[in-house]
């Protein structure tokens, strides 16, 4: 039976004004052959609300920085389990939406285990995530966007 470390976590849907949600390309450093596209964000420190720790990864990978305030409720939660780097995960996490009419992103920020897992960014439309042959997380994340958008 696996042994799942449990891990709550917080995360940004980065909108722009034309619609597209910011997402970072990765891949696992214990399955090097498994990439996929993933929202910005990260593991919460103990106790730390999930609004304060979904900003401060905002700024950690992005640089842009906004008040836990400025994100508001968040717009999805979800439990998923997952492995990285040989360790089995079940993470307990929340989605915070935020728009901006355009972003240079600045990865500046970014700690070691990200400079040594995530290999590039792009801006995508919901489109583009639901003809894509590429690996995403979360996988409704297309429908996510359509609901919180306004778009289905």
């Amino acid at each position: 039976m696996t042994e799942f470390q449990p891990r709550r976590a917080a995360r940004v849907l980065l909108v722009d004004d034309a619609e597209r949600v910011l997402l970072f390309h990765g891949i696992d450093p214990g399955r090097p052959d498994h990439t996929y596209w993933f929202t910005p964000g990260g593991g919460l420190a103990p106790d730390e609300p999930a609004a304060s720790g979904a900003a401060r990864e905002l700024e950690e990978e992005t640089g842009l920085v906004r008040a836990p305030a400025d994100l508001g409720q968040p717009v999805f939660q979800e439990t998923t389990q997952f492995p990285f780097d040989n360790v089995w995960y079940r993470q307990e996490q929340e989605f915070y939406l935020l728009r901006v009419p355009t972003w240079v992103v600045d990865t500046a920020g970014f700690d070691q285990i990200e400079r040594d897992s995530i290999t590039d960014h792009r801006w995508w439309s919901i489109d583009e995530l639901e003809r894509t042959k590429e690996r995403y997380y979360p996988d409704e994340l297309a429908a996510v966007l359509r609901r919180v958008l306004g778009k289905d």
